[in-house]
């Protein structure tokens, strides 16, 4: 038997890339994701190939790279924020769903995404989530849910097909070639996190702003960002935002998959954490930026 390498794939298809119990490897034949029962939409380019890559290896512990991995037991995270954000009482329903028995609900929560109904665009701007409050069809409240994980940088394409091409005689499993684009944090994920939530912040029907699930890998680089010390509060309003982080549990047996695990449920104003953003608690130094210039130049 082999050891799998160093720099790793985790999870494929929802199972670990050496299992090859029939599962597992039902999913590799069909494509198909088991967190949201839809295709897989980790391909490539052309999407000939379908790799369905949930997680892979990180300096700091495996990290999810597949927002939909966070879609576990039938979109668990997202009953945790309605739960939250409404009343764990009220039924939680999908689209499909709720159009199927919005005839007999007095009372539910709708969610509105890619994978139920459709996403909720506002001009140039697609929001992952909608949890909408519904009472006798009509629209009471909502809240907005953004979902992210953390982008590749190189490729995994040889260690893939090593594993796609396990048997039970195989000694040698390539190494992925693959990193993790940290630099998207600040370039693309808090940007886009403060936009959308000012948007949720402005609208009359939303009372607990906007929740954001995520990594908790990829939230502790948001905190060499903003700080591990942003102040916290307790109260839901339109202007703050709630981040629930998860991690993997450990790696488990052939045939079984591993579960998310709920780390971090904090809430903080959207307002300190856009001024974090912007001053940035490492953020260099005019001088730090004097001294890069004369390095270029070769003048020290």
């Amino acid at each position: 038997m082999f050891v799998r390498p160093k720099r790793d794939l985790i999870e494929v298809f929802g199972y670990a890339p050496d299992d090859l119990s029939v599962e597992a490897r039902s999913l590799w034949r069909l494509g198909a994701c088991p967190f949201t029962s839809n295709p897989c939409v980790k391909g490539n380019h052309d999407q000939t190939i379908i790799y369905g890559t949930c997680s892979v290896t990180s300096p700091y512990g495996d990290c999810i790279i597949c927002p939909n991995r966070l879609y576990e037991d039938n979109y668990l995270s997202l009953k945790r924020v309605a739960a939250d954000a409404f009343n764990e009482k009220i039924p939680f329903m999908t689209y499909s769903e709720y159009v199927a028995s919005r005839v007999n609900t007095n009372e539910s929560i709708v969610a509105l995404g890619l994978s139920s109904g459709k996403e909720v665009k506002v001009k140039n701007l697609s929001m992952d989530w909608i949890l909408a409050h519904i009472i006798d069809g009509e629209l009471i409240s909502y809240v907005g849910v953004e979902v992210q994980s953390i982008d590749i940088t190189g490729n995994y394409r040889d260690s893939w097909h090593s594993y796609k091409n396990l048997t039970s005689d195989t000694t040698l499993v390539s190494s992925s070639e693959h990193g993790l684009n940290w630099a998207n944090v600040h370039k693309r994920l808090i940007p886009q996190i403060i936009r959308k939530g000012l948007i949720y912040s402005k609208s009359s029907l939303v009372s607990s702003g906007l929740y954001f699930i995520v990594p908790d890998i990829v939230y502790k680089k948001f905190e060499d960002v903003i700080g591990k010390d942003i102040p916290l509060v307790n109260d839901k309003a339109s202007n703050h935002l709630t981040v629930h982080t998860y991690s993997l549990s450990p790696r488990t047996t052939s045939g079984k998959q591993r579960v998310i695990i709920p780390e971090r449920n904090i809430r903080f104003s959207l307002e300190e954490f856009s001024k974090r953003f912007i001053s940035g608690v490492n953020l260099p130094s005019g001088n730090d930026l004097d001294n890069a210039v004369k390095r270029v130049l070769g003048i020290i």
